[in-house]
């Protein structure tokens, strides 16, 4: 399940009840731990952080994650230790054992098989199909997988010890492993290490590596045919999990190699040519000066120009980063746009402060430069060199009225109870047919309606009945929506239309002081309108060059909202209305952007 990169979707703090409800699923879930051990695997005073993930196959997980070690996952409601929390406990779990050879492929995502099963004195472990249960390696009690048993202990025997013995979710050396601090297993005593003095090959181990690999071949080629048929999750890095050269090295020797590899793998993704970087810093910044820029808006400060405008030009997949340029400073690379190219023109207004004054819009290199086709202003940009997100598109909201109690006797005539769903256009028609039906159209007034009994006991007030004897149509028909209860349907793409009662939540957007003079921008109900609140998270950090996190919403248990420093109010609007195309009318709090002016 690990054995490819997973994408996390957020990363929040416990609350005090999820703490304590999670200290008492793992109790229930494993027993055998006493109270002193619980607390010590979840303490009340320390960190404690909730990760939701998707897996390479798009399974939801939630990873519960202290000092930057996972202890646990949660996997279909069910909870399952690492092999962090197994190196503490050895004994948690009905254990099989194999030989050294076979971690590799248990590291690239095969199962254990029954042949490389090596049976203790004592016999198989008491399993039931589908129980926990950890894999250890021969010579060494320290536990390297967890899975679940794929059939019982007697049916495993009665077999002849022959077909999958252990599904295994999650091994030693696999990214769930990478996410915590990546330290080696401890070095336990095998419990049965003195009984066996058997050759690795009086267990047919050649076999078992033979099996291990027909599985994994078999695997393979269907996780080729889903990627065939289905698209990569947005923001994930699929990649096949290097394992060579494990046979006839320690575990400690594998840990090291591995880390070196990877250190290897990001110098040269780090790696970037200042040439590179200054060309991709020239094509940011003529693409911002033709496309972005006014002249109603100079003169423009400096830092205004590289945040608002030259990151969101940046191209997708690339970073832009001046310090990695010859430049390595914004001052340095404006005053060689001034001198050697003749764009701009750089005056310090404000004593340390520089700004643009003047751009030459008929300079020539300015002129003939071409804005590359692919460039999507706000779009945002693939998270750790993997694709780009598939396009967004806004859900399609209905307003609808369901017949209440009270206006039944209206709606008869129709054949529409109580709890009809209607749109607005179908309750005036039905409206306007009961009014003509009953012929309660004034003959001297047509605008006006003649309140008739259903009319006075379905739409006026108490106080009305003896005042009110006509109304207007608009007023009529305002009424009768009024007097019906609420509702809405939302669609999106691809999807099932979903009613609900009520009125749609817009998305929230505030501003909150953090400490003596600091402003943070909050964004609410993201989820609601099918937005990834780490995705729009992550687009606003690159714009605004700001730090941005998420958190718990205050009084729910799934919702998060998304803090960004500052007052960021209208960067949010023109990413949520611009590029994710969100009607301004389901955006609360967009009047709240800061005065554009200059300050006095």
């Amino acid at each position: 399940m690990f054995a490819r990169q997973f994408r996390v979707k957020s990363n929040t703090a416990i609350k005090g009840s999820d703490r304590r409800k999670l200290r008492a699923d793992v109790s229930a879930a494993f027993p055998s731990l006493t109270a002193d051990e619980l607390s010590e695997l979840i303490p009340s005073k320390e960190d404690l952080n909730v990760v939701k993930i998707y897996a390479h196959k798009g399974d939801a997980l939630t990873l519960y994650v202290l000092h930057k070690n996972p202890l646990f996952f949660e996997r279909e409601k069910r909870l399952y230790p690492t092999v962090y929390v197994l190196w503490r406990h050895p004994a948690l779990l009905p254990t099989f054992r194999t030989w050294p050879p076979v971690l590799e492929k248990l590291i690239g995502g095969a199962d254990l098989m029954l042949p490389g099963v090596v049976a203790p004195s004592s016999g198989l472990p008491n399993v039931k199909r589908g129980d926990c249960c950890s894999v250890t390696l021969v010579n060494s009690g320290a536990p390297v997988a967890v899975g679940n048993a794929a059939s019982s202990g007697e049916e495993m025997h009665n077999s002849g010890m022959k077909g999958r013995g252990v599904c295994v979710l999650h091994a030693y050396m696999d990214h769930l492993w990478a996410f915590g601090d990546k330290s080696g297993p401890p070095s336990y005593p095998d419990a049965e290490g003195g009984g066996q003095e058997a050759n690795e090959e009086d267990y047919e181990v050649e076999d078992t590596l033979d099996e291990a690999e027909r599985c994994e071949e078999e695997e393979e080629e269907e996780r080729r045919e889903e990627e065939e048929q289905e698209q990569q999750l947005p923001g994930e890095t699929v990649k096949d999990h290097p394992c060579s050269g494990i046979e006839g090295l320690s575990l400690a020797e594998q840990e090291e190699q591995r880390a070196d590899e990877e250190e290897e793998a990001d110098q040269e993704e780090q790696k970037m040519p200042q040439e590179a970087m200054d060309a991709l810093l020239l094509r940011c910044f003529l693409h911002a000066l033709k496309r972005k820029v006014k002249k109603s808006e100079l003169p423009l400060l400096t830092s205004t120009f590289l945040r608002n405008h030259m990151f969101s030009c940046c191209p997708s997949g690339k970073q832009l980063d001046i310090k990695r340029s010859s430049y390595k400073k914004l001052s340095k690379f404006l005053q060689a746009m001034q001198k050697q190219h003749n764009l701009v023109r750089v005056k310090e207004l404000t004593k340390g402060v520089e700004s643009i004054v003047e751009v030459d819009w008929n300079n020539q290199e300015l002129r003939y430069f071409k804005v590359p086709e692919e460039a999507n202003d706000g779009a945002p940009l693939a998270q750790d060199g993997g694709e780009a997100e598939p396009p967004y598109h806004p859900p399609e909201i209905t307003a609808l009225f369901s017949v209440s109690a009270r206006l039944e006797p209206l709606f008869l005539v129709a054949n529409k109870r109580k709890g009809t769903i209607l749109q607005p256009a179908e309750v005036r028609h039905i409206v306007t047919e009961y009014v003509k039906k009953n012929e309660l159209v004034d003959e001297n007034n047509k605008n006006y309606v003649t309140v008739d009994p259903t009319l006075c006991d379905c739409l006026l007030e108490k106080s009305e009945y003896q005042e009110v004897q006509s109304l207007k149509w608009d007023d009529l028909f305002g009424r009768a929506l009024g007097k019906m209860t609420e509702c809405y349907e939302v669609a999106f793409p691809g999807r099932a239309p979903i009613r609900k009662k009520g009125h749609m939540e817009p998305i929230d957007v505030s501003v909150a002081s953090r400490g003596s003079n600091k402003k943070v921008t909050l964004i609410k109900n993201l989820d609601a309108y099918g937005l990834d609140p780490a995705a729009v998270g992550a687009a606003l950090q690159r714009r605004v060059q700001a730090s941005s996190v998420l958190q718990a919403v205050p009084g729910s248990k799934d919702k998060v909202l998304v803090q960004i420093q500052g007052n960021q109010i209208h960067q949010v609007g023109h990413l949520l209305t611009d590029y994710y195309q969100i009607p301004r009318k389901y955006i609360q709090g967009l009047e709240k952007a800061p005065k554009s002016g200059k300050k006095k």
